[in-house]
């Protein structure tokens, strides 16, 4: 049962591939900048293409680059070429009605998307089962008009006489050459006969260009030099008339699509159509085409390997190819040209046995998971879920099994989002599938359905101040990247940019921004609307007020909090940089500006900001830490220059490791440790127990972080055993009224005059073993607040924080957790 859902007809693909045209002798622009390599380019003009869906256009699936500008376009491939069935006689009017209709529908989705196919062809139409789909429709397009290729796009046979007249070369967008491919293939069709396919290519091109010169219908004198007049005669008259417009030589008097589909010979196809949109939604996929590929990836499936053992790849050995003569401009004489580097047509269809043979175990109810309601006896029935705990998220996202249970699930959560949101949420804590990363992310930021529209009402080609900064910052924003790096990246990219700092008028375009736009693009790439819904709902919740023209003071705190939160995990750390002068602000800006997308690589990116849109703005912070602890030994050993040199060229960081460490120290860490004045209100309600009024003065100066009075009493009551709460007022005030649990070690009892945690009297061992507890200090107005803190911190004790509002501000609270030595306060 398995097997039979996954074979299905329309789950097969298929690969061509071709050269891009390399770059000769300039290598740079007239910017002083590379030359973006042709196959880029490509790569970034394809993408569009992914993104179309219709019943009559196969769906491009992939582009893949290889080496020396080779480009390798996979695509859906289902049914059989029509070339195969022309001379089938069999084909009655209707049939050949039906077929037309279809191709026509193709095409109009495609010029509707201002895409010309100039390579239509009995050789690119695909029919299966009455149906029939465009396929390689996208190489004119995705080769820029043919200019990023050495070789002509055209099928000889069925190219406009224009294009000849025009030269091959010459780019020719006009759809109309479309119209007169359409008007081939259906004389071809009702005449069964395949045009001048005996001919050596230069009759061919001669043949085509004489019908410049008729004086009769252009479709009866075809009929006529293949001896077929008497089948031109038994055609319709409305086929003809179709055909005789379409093959019009005037190029201004052929119709559109739009024109032709509106013709009474389609009347019955058009009736069709409308019965089959009578269904109220439509029909749902239990998988995609796009996932299919996907597993089919992770199952072993090998493109290059395919096309290798059909020949279309080719290696020699590399002194074969060197020129005799290398001109100091960089000129090549002497080369020979490789006639592996020609246009080979032949497509390369892909083997499923391996995708079958790996999924045939996997049970039939696995591809409809039930979400909302699940009874004991359905429970039952089931099998057991597919175990991947403890697994590395690399081999996990490597996992064809466990990507297909995770890739079914998340789909349809997404299919019921923004109501099945706290699912998604529940399910994103687990992992998130690559494939559906950017959807999940957009669900986790709250996106709603009208993003596009609100995209398309903003002004993004008006010229402003910031153009020119945002220039020079797009070629260096992740350039090895390359979806970023290609010509359709830059462009979309700088719309999001120019789009942002339109919408955002209260802020200014900082460096960095580009590199903050950089993971939403690249997961949207099709979709910039969202790619910018996501980054203007990222912005106010994780750098609110970030980018203020003057955002000293919002940096300041955030600094300001990270040397406290490296203090209440790492005291050691925290001293020794603090002894050496190495503060955050001399390295951790770019981190926490960019939340890391301009230290980090892209894929790097991806699996840290998985975790970021779980929590709260302070995630950031706890990843500095992660990297930092990584680091730990290495600091430790070194001085002032020492760190300046490892932070200039950051070394290799564990990723897998940086998310794991985070994680835990954000769990672990009460949510007031890491509070700011700064954070968006939107996304943090507080109280009169939450800590607020503290100044950047006071915060600076403060090694140890503060505690609010709502983290003690929720610690209190819900787990006393994780804290230590140490009460430094005199004895009889203690006596008098205590918080539950503390322990009393008077200020005016510590001697300070040495680091030693002995001098603080029968609780240092107590504090020398807290044991990962958070250690906090309660004081009041009469006690110093900063000494006591300061002097654990320099003994190295983990997790000390200070009460904010000092002990006074817990004798509101109701329920109490205040104590005295004779009753309950």
């Amino acid at each position: 049962m398995t097997i039979g859902l996954l074979n299905h007809p329309e789950m097969h693909f298929g690969a061509i591939t071709f050269f891009a045209k390399q770059h000769k002798e300039d290598m740079c622009g007239s910017n002083g900048l590379p030359l973006t390599p042709n196959s880029i380019i490509i790569y970034g003009r394809a993408q569009m293409l992914k993104a179309i869906k219709s019943p009559y256009l196969c769906q491009y699936l992939d582009i893949i680059r290889g080496k020396h500008e080779r480009t390798i376009v996979v695509s859906q491939y289902c049914g059989t070429p029509l070339s195969n069935i022309v001379e089938n006689q069999d084909q009655s009017i209707d049939e050949i009605k039906h077929i037309v209709y279809q191709i026509l529908q193709g095409l109009n989705e495609l010029h509707t998307r201002n895409i010309v196919h100039r390579n239509l062809s009995t050789e690119n139409i695909l029919c299966q089962d009455n149906n029939v789909k465009l396929f390689n429709y996208g190489l004119y397009h995705l080769t820029d008009n043919g200019k990023l290729v050495s070789f002509p796009i055209i099928q000889l046979l069925y190219a406009a006489p224009e294009i000849y007249l025009d030269g091959i070369q010459h780019n020719h967008t006009n759809p109309k050459v479309d119209i007169w491919a359409v008007g081939m293939i259906l004389a071809e069709l009702v005449l069964h006969k395949r045009f001048w396919s005996t001919l050596k290519l230069g009759h061919r091109i001669r043949k085509v260009l004489s019908l410049l010169q008729s004086n009769t219908s252009v479709f009866e004198r075809i009929a006529r030099e293949h001896n077929c007049y008497e089948d031109y005669m038994k055609v319709p008259e409305d086929i003809k008339e179709i055909i005789e417009i379409c093959l019009n030589i005037n190029v201004d008097q052929r119709p559109t699509c739009g024109e032709l589909l509106q013709k009474g010979v389609f009347n019955q196809q058009k009736t069709d159509k409308i019965s089959e949109k009578k269904s109220l939604c439509e029909p749902f996929e239990i998988f995609t085409i796009h996932e299919f590929y996907h597993w089919w990836q992770l199952a072993g499936g090998d493109i290059f390997q395919e096309l290798k053992k059909q020949g279309l790849i080719r290696s020699s050995p590399p002194i074969l190819s060197l020129p005799q003569l290398v001109l100091i401009e960089g000129g090549l004489l002497g080369q020979d040209r490789n006639p592996a580097t020609l246009f080979d047509p032949r497509i390369v269809e892909m083997p499923l046995a391996s995708l079958y043979q790996r999924f045939e175990n996997i049970p039939f109810t696995a591809f409809y998971p039930l979400i909302q309601i699940k009874s004991d006896i359905i429970s039952r029935l089931e099998p057991p879920p597919y175990d991947a705990t403890g697994l590395p998220l690399i081999i996990k996202e490597r996992d064809p099994e466990y990507q297909f249970h995770r890739v079914i699930l998340l789909r349809r959560l997404l299919h019921g989002y923004p109501f099945t949101r706290e699912l998604i949420v529940r399910e994103a804590e687990k992992d998130i599938p690559p494939l559906l990363r950017g959807e999940i992310w957009a669900a986790l930021l709250h996106v709603k359905g009208d993003y596009k529209s609100h995209y398309m009402k903003i002004d993004k080609y008006s010229i402003t101040p910031t153009d020119r900064q945002i220039e020079v910052d797009i070629p260096r924003c992740h350039q090895y990247n390359e979806l970023l790096s290609s010509t359709d990246g830059h462009q979309k990219l700088k719309r999001i940019l120019k789009a942002w700092v339109c919408k955002n008028s209260n802020y200014v375009y900082w460096q960095g921004l580009d590199s903050l736009t950089a993971p939403f693009l690249y997961l949207n790439f099709n979709d910039e609307a969202k790619a910018f819904a996501c980054l203007s709902a990222f912005i106010p919740k994780y750098l609110h007020k970030f980018f203020l023209k003057d955002n000293s003071a919002v940096i300041e705190e955030y600094l300001a909090k990270f040397s406290q939160l490296i203090a209440f995990h790492d005291p050691v750390l925290a001293n020794h940089l603090y002894e050496i002068n190495f503060y955050p602000q001399l390295f951790a800006i770019p981190w926490f500006l960019t939340l890391f997308s301009h230290v980090f690589p892209l894929y790097k990116i991806l699996h840290l900001w998985d975790k970021v849109l779980l929590g709260n703005s302070s995630y950031s912070l706890h990843i500095g830490l992660s990297v930092l602890t990584q680091l730990r030994d290495r600091l430790l050993n070194a001085g002032f220059n020492e760190c300046i040199l490892l932070f200039s060229d950051l070394p290799e960081v564990d990723i897998e490791k940086s998310v794991y460490l985070s994680t835990d120290t954000f769990k672990t860490t009460p949510t007031s440790i890491t509070a700011r004045e700064h954070e968006n209100c939107e996304f943090q309600e507080r109280d009169k127990y939450d800590i607020s009024g503290v100044t950047l003065e006071d915060l600076k100066r403060e090694r140890y972080p503060r505690i609010s009075a709502n983290d003690i009493v929720s610690l209190v009551r819900s787990n006393p055993e994780k804290m230590c709460m140490v009460d430094i007022r005199n004895m009889t005030q203690y006596n008098r009224c205590s918080v539950i649990g503390s322990i009393n070690i008077p200020f005016s009892s510590v001697s300070f005059s040495d680091n030693n945690i002995e001098n603080i009297g029968q609780h240092s061992q107590l504090l020398k073993e807290t044991n990962n507890k958070v250690v906090v200090v309660i004081g009041d107005e009469e006690t110093d607040m900063e000494l006591f803190p300061t002097f654990l911190l320099k003994c190295n004790v983990k997790k000390v924080c200070v009460l904010h509002g000092g002990f006074n501000i817990l004798l509101s609270v109701t329920p109490t957790i205040l104590v005295s030595h004779s009753h309950n306060i």
